[in-house]
């Protein structure tokens, strides 16, 4: 549990303290953020901001991690530093994405082909490796089982191994690019992708901490209850070194925003949600737990996909928060209503899981 407490405690203030050190660079370099036209105009104002600063977010996270590791004396394992690999690969594409718009000065930074080349790199390396380093009681980070609380009876290897590692690399690829888009997505009003990952690693951190606490590798008489998970712990310090990152870093980015995370940022975010969600058996879980970016991704399929069938808007504009703020909602209003939204998903999630426990032991 220390290790736990000096990840979160120590990413909190490196994200705190570093993140104005971090916009004065940007300032220097004149790295700020360029506003698409057909955004709200209120945005417009916004232009010039400096962006990418999900770079903090990703070293304070990295650091908490191997500081806290460091000071307890532990090693680190498989499952952490497979969690920080697709986290940072990740924020290596979003910053390349980024650092092109604000060179180029535009809204479009990686051109789609180099981007799908690069998450699918970063995806499908993590999604074998993923599947390998078995423990002495040859349990892998991840399982080709599909997982709700747990894993469900539906593997993935069912007609054979082979098969099984091509139909979880592609489950695995589409969880991460599913979740990487949902957290691009919120990221577009100040400090609301960020405190909503905050509260959905959060609850993460509670979750893993639960999961450690009742192992099957640990329990001296394991029953039904307990949890396969790998390495539960090792993933509670990573996400609590996420949980302070955001939570230094949110202090400069709510309103009015001293700086953006960038797709360096979400898309971190995003990946790191992930993988968590595979590497703690919730793959369906998150989509309650991360509720609020599932509705954000949702208005953005139901306004396209109206438009093209009808040639209609459901929304005045998609995502989501944009159409509150064409109707003529305050920008802070927006965000803390969405966070509101965004802890009830949070507790309906972590009450499941609960519950799930509890009929587990019953």
């Amino acid at each position: 549990m220390m290790a736990v407490l000096i990840s979160g405690a120590v990413a909190l203030v490196l994200s705190l303290l570093g993140t104005p050190l971090f916009v004065r660079l940007l300032v220097r370099k004149n790295y700020g953020q360029f506003i698409r036209e057909d955004g709200p105009t209120a945005h417009f104002t916004k232009r010039g901001t400096p962006t990418m600063g999900g770079v903090v977010i990703i070293a304070a996270t990295v650091l908490g991690y191997a500081i806290a590791n460091l000071a307890t004396g532990r090693m680190p394992n498989a499952s952490g530093l497979l969690l920080l690999y697709l986290m940072v690969g990740l924020g290596v594409i979003g910053f390349l994405d980024d650092y092109i718009k604000i060179s180029k000065e535009r809204s479009l930074g990686l051109n789609p082909k180099g981007k799908i080349i690069g998450q699918a790199l970063i995806g499908i390396s993590w999604a074998v490796l993923a599947l390998q380093f078995p423990n002495e009681n040859n349990r892998t980070p991840a399982s080709t089982h599909v997982s709700f609380i747990r894993d469900t009876g539906i593997d993935l290897a069912w007609a054979g191994m082979g098969l099984g590692l091509v139909l979880f690399v592609l489950w695995a690829n589409f969880l991460i690019t599913a979740w990487s888009n949902a957290v691009n997505l919120t990221d577009g009003l100040d400090g609301l992708a960020t405190g909503t990952s905050m509260l959905v690693f959060g609850a993460y951190t509670a979750i893993t901490i639960w999961q450690a606490n009742q192992s099957c590798q640990f329990l001296a008489a394991p029953g039904p209850e307990c949890y396969e998970v790998r390495d539960p712990r090792d993933l509670a310090i990573v996400t609590a070194a996420i949980v302070g990152a955001c939570f230094g870093f949110l202090w400069w980015n709510t309103s009015p925003a001293q700086i953006f995370m960038g797709d360096t940022g979400s898309l971190a975010l995003g990946g790191a949600l992930a993988g968590l969600s595979i590497l703690t058996r919730t793959e369906v879980l998150a989509a309650i737990i991360g509720g609020l970016f599932v509705v954000i991704v949702m208005s953005d399929v139901i306004q396209i996909g109206f438009f093209k069938a009808t040639g209609k808007r459901v929304f005045r504009m998609a995502p989501l928060h944009h159409h509150f703020e064409l109707k003529g909602w305050g920008e802070v209003t927006i965000v803390v209503r969405f966070w509101i939204i965004a802890a009830l998903f949070v507790m309906a999630g972590v009450g499941l899981f609960y519950a799930e426990w509890v009929a587990a032991t019953a």
